[in-house]
């Protein structure tokens, strides 16, 4: 299958001048930086967000499950057909068919096999695909709404995102992203996970059949 590889949470800068007092968050503000314009600006380390917000890490571990889930699958029906195939072109070999009108029957069966594969491939990657973007957008709505928050405080005029070098040379007296990446774990609370079944009753269940 194609490696999907998250994209860096591609956040434009955002603009926001909230001037209401709101709730004050519990971190400590980064020490406040303002250029000769008087513009207070911050920024947020994107790499640093994707490894301890607890949402990102949590997502990033259904993902990979989904891809290597979706990859044994079709690596195990590749296998399949390919024994088949190996399996048909020896007995073509032998004269192990009865007729051409066998053989030809059993060579389109393969066709088929083979384009079910193919579509399936299709499939899974586009399911994948559709989950890693509605991970990016989640993460994007949800690193935005915490900042319309965390701003309501901070008053910042301006929070970019730093990826990669995307910003080249930045003070750490700028950096929000511990800040940030507390406020957001704060927040976050993960979906409760369905609850054992105890082995008792799953033997129960079996004896059933």
């Amino acid at each position: 299958m194609k490696k999907y590889i998250f994209s860096a949470l591609t956040i434009a800068a955002m603009m926001v001048s909230c001037n209401n007092a709101g709730p004050k968050m519990d971190e400590q503000p980064a020490a406040a930086g303002n250029s000769t314009s008087g513009v207070k600006i911050a920024y947020v380390e994107v790499d640093s967000l994707m490894t301890q917000y607890d949402f990102a890490k949590d997502y990033s571990v259904t993902l990979q499950k989904k891809s290597n889930n979706a990859r044994n699958t079709l690596t195990q029906k590749g296998n399949a057909l390919q024994a088949a195939v190996n399996n048909f072109q020896q007995k073509i070999q032998n004269n192990g068919f009865q007729s051409r009108e066998q053989a030809a029957g059993v060579q389109a069966a393969l066709e088929r096999q083979q384009r079910d594969l193919q579509e399936l491939q299709v499939r899974l990657e586009g399911e994948l695909a559709s989950e890693t973007a509605k991970f990016n957008e989640a993460l994007r709505d949800s690193l935005q709404n915490f900042l319309k928050d965390y701003n309501k405080d901070k008053n910042y005029d301006l929070i970019l995102s730093k990826a990669g070098d995307n910003i080249l040379l930045a003070g750490k007296k700028f950096d929000i992203t511990q800040d940030v990446i507390n406020g957001l774990n704060k927040r976050y609370k993960p979906a409760a996970k369905p609850a054992a079944k105890p082995a008792a009753a799953e033997e129960k269940k079996e004896e059933k059949k």
